[in-house]
């Protein structure tokens, strides 16, 4: 079977779509059901998964997805939506506390102790996290990963969702915006977030000088610069947000709180 979204059918386009409709309609169900026993579930976290699944969607189905077959440059496009920029706004969607919130207690018990196993923790340490999302774009735009992908379904589907998957795991080991059993300090966050931003910078500068297989050199270039810039830009909101994170973890707090506490 051929790989790539170039290759589908009208029938798995419209499946597709259809799972990323499932997956909004869920979101909300999960919201409703949490809005009877805790305060209503914010509305910027609905426009977060619902952006960020439409920011998801649009890199796998469409003409998008099709262009990105054969044009390198519409490819990082859709790299830049499925594993920067869709993962962050899923992860300010707070998938994580609403599913605990909204399944039954015994269910959101075992979740949690899940979430707190030292498997768990390995997984979701920034270091490994980078490894797992800078690491894997080395291998995918430095080896014939690239190459094979198009040629395999499969491959093509695994590659997309580990894509997708270390973004997110990426950003959630950062900005604990959601369930963060396993903190670090901010120290530690920031400088793994340098050494991610600069392996990010470097491969997108690789690529502009040597092509991945089956991409011209000019759109390695423009895909190169796509990455390189675009990815910085949503690098700067990863930087913003840590840092007002620590901001307001070691400001002083107002007179009338210490007051308070000292009585």
């Amino acid at each position: 079977m051929s790989g790539g979204p170039a290759s589908w059918t009208s029938w798995e386009w419209i499946m597709g779509g259809l799972i990323f409709a499932l997956l909004i309609l869920l979101y909300m169900v999960a919201a409703a059901i949490s809005n009877r026993n805790y305060r209503n579930w914010p509305l910027h976290r609905y426009v977060c998964w619902v952006v960020g699944m439409l920011c998801i969607g649009l890199s796998l189905i469409g003409p998008l997805a099709r262009l990105s077959t054969t044009n390198f440059m519409i490819h990082m496009l859709g790299h830049l939506l499925l594993g920067m920029l869709g993962p962050l706004l899923i992860a300010f969607s707070a998938p994580m506390t609403l599913l605990l919130r909204s399944t039954p207690v015994p269910l959101a018990r075992r979740i949690t102790r899940l979430l707190k196993s030292k498997p768990a923790q390995i997984v979701a340490h920034p270091a490994a996290a980078t490894l797992l999302n800078i690491g894997g774009l080395w291998v995918l735009y430095t080896t014939g990963l690239f190459m094979a992908m198009h040629h395999s379904l499969l491959l093509y589907i695994v590659v997309h969702f580990h894509v997708f998957a270390a973004g997110y795991l990426f950003t959630v080991s950062l900005l604990y915006v959601d369930v963060a059993p396993h903190r670090l300090s901010f120290q530690t966050r920031a400088i793994i977030l340098m050494i991610a931003m600069a392996g990010h910078g470097i491969l997108s500068k690789y690529i502009y000088a040597y092509p991945p297989d089956g991409a011209s050199s000019e759109q390695a270039e423009l895909g190169g610069m796509l990455m390189y810039y675009g990815g910085d830009a949503i690098d700067l909101f990863l930087v913003y947000w840590l840092c007002m994170q620590w901001y307001k973890s070691v400001r002083p707090r107002p007179a009338a709180s210490m007051l308070q506490t000292l009585d």
